[in-house]
């Protein structure tokens, strides 16, 4: 809830790096648990929020990304 609620507002894009990180891992590691002891039939909620959480992240506007995230190539 708590990264949730860091992606709302429009200011703060290195915490909001950080709440898309955490979500992604906290979702990749609850569907491999969840395969780890054989449920599988709750193994779609988390891959399906984990779809939804990575094409937010690569759908957000070039404003609300990091300035200094894109890699940058050096002339001589």
């Amino acid at each position: 809830m708590l990264g949730a609620l860091a992606l709302l507002p429009p200011r703060f894009p290195r915490l909001k790096e950080w709440a898309y990180a955490g979500m992604f891992f906290d979702l990749t590691g609850a569907a491999i648990s969840h395969l780890a002891v054989h449920e599988t039939n709750k193994v779609a909620a988390p891959l399906v929020l984990l779809a939804l959480v990575t094409a937010s992240w690569a759908l957000r506007s070039g404003q609300r990304s990091l300035a200094g995230a894109a890699p940058t190539v050096a002339t001589a």
